[in-house]
């Protein structure tokens, strides 16, 4: 009988446990990760930016803790030597059009406690030389890291303290009462006092496994990268994002150069078929028979008719995805880019068809449940776990 166990070895699980570790050292606790290795979905798919929270509303949970988790997760990579950079980005409006819309991005910022420099396009040229633009903002906080690496510095941590780890441990059902929750899983059956569902893409279905309903279904969304070639990575100094659309929580095609020197290009969000089917044509007939029967899909994809089938266009078309790109880079052509990884977006929508836009935490009798924690939870994940092991307590 353990005192906590957190399904799902991403880095919100980790960091849930590590916060729990750090209220109660003596409590008894176990990770349980279905996979062969930590961090390998959405916290090992990501686009390893340390995320400033210059994008969420103002009073947000999302903005609060996006501004907090920047400064814990830089602080957690000076303390334990993890190679980072706190290298700045700039988001470039391309057309006066986009002026308006970049400028209430300046002041939800501001709100949001940033730093923050508008840019003639002279300023945004003296940052990132090759980029079309007609203006932009510059923001100091942002970073980026290899949140694998983070996530494995924690698994270290959580096994000094004598946390229990559990890998290729797949949950099969659970059984919640008021005096504890029974977890039959792949290895054996587990027991404890309080169970913290961090599943991330299966988030939606450990809850209802719990016996909870809820309004909600994960919906996955498939970010494609391309792979900018070596000899045109040198155009690329930092971070280059667009002004994003507001109706989204994508944040458009952008330029992101990562800690090991390569430059991604992305992504495309498309609909996927299958939770983690990262390779182009991934499919199961069971989770898309998911997708397919719940309303709120049906209505989201009713109204954004348009914005959907402009995404599956640069997701088969590698030229319309160029032209797209050339916008903001107008010198990478078509042969410069390869298809490179991809991720997948575990994202909340309501039977409504409105995509949940705030980090959404759900309790049971035994059980809390983490349903919504998209990006910016990678760079929030230290604090969301601080949250978490909180309402446990």
């Amino acid at each position: 009988m353990y005192d906590y166990i957190i399904i799902g070895g991403g880095i919100v699980g980790l960091s849930t446990a590590l916060a729990l570790k750090k209220e109660k050292p003596d409590a008894t606790l176990a990770v349980l990760e279905k996979e062969n290795e930590w961090a390998s979905h959405q916290t090992g798919r990501n686009s390893g930016v340390i995320h400033s929270g210059v994008y969420y509303k103002p009073g947000s949970l999302k903005a609060k803790l996006a501004v907090q988790g920047r400064d814990a997760m830089v602080r957690f990579c000076k303390e334990h030597g993890i190679q980072h950079e706190v290298c700045g980005k700039v988001i470039v409006a391309t057309d006066k059009k986009e002026l308006p819309a970049m400028e209430e991005l300046y002041k939800k910022g501001i709100k949001n406690g940033l730093t923050i420099h508008k840019l003639t396009r002279e300023e945004v040229l003296e940052h990132e030389p090759h980029v079309n633009t007609v203006g932009g903002l510059y923001i100091t906080a942002t970073g980026i890291v290899n949140f694998k690496q983070v996530s494995e510095k924690i698994v270290e941590l959580l096994d000094q303290q004598g946390a229990d780890l559990f890998l290729g441990t797949k949950v099969l059902n659970i059984h919640e009462t008021k005096e504890e929750a029974v977890i039959e899983t792949s290895k054996g059956e587990f027991r404890t006092s309080r169970l913290i569902n961090c599943a991330g893409l299966y988030s939606d279905e450990i809850v209802r496994q719990s016996g909870i309903l809820t309004d909600l279904q994960i919906i996955p969304f498939k970010g494609e990268y391309y792979d900018i070639a070596e000899n045109k990575r040198h155009l690329i100094k930092n971070l280059i994002y667009p002004v994003p659309d507001p109706k989204y929580p994508f944040l458009g095609v952008h330029l992101t150069r990562h800690i090991n020197g390569e430059v991604h290009a992305g992504p495309n969000a498309v609909l996927s078929l299958k939770k983690e089917g990262y390779k182009k044509y991934g499919f199961s007939l069971k989770e898309a028979g998911r997708i397919f029967s719940y309303p709120g899909f049906w209505k989201f994809a009713g109204e954004n008719v348009q914005t959907g089938l402009m995404e599956m266009s640069r997701s088969f078309n590698k030229e319309l995805f160029v032209r797209n790109l050339q916008r903001l880079m107008p010198d990478i052509g078509t042969d410069d880019v390869q298809p490179g990884d991809a991720g997948v977006r575990a994202q909340a929508l309501l039977k409504d068809g409105r995509l949940v836009d705030e980090f959404l935490i759900v309790n049971g009798m035994r059980s809390i449940h983490v349903l919504n924690a998209p990006s910016p939870a990678a760079t929030a994940s230290l604090v969301i776990g601080e949250v978490i092991a909180g309402k446990v307590q």
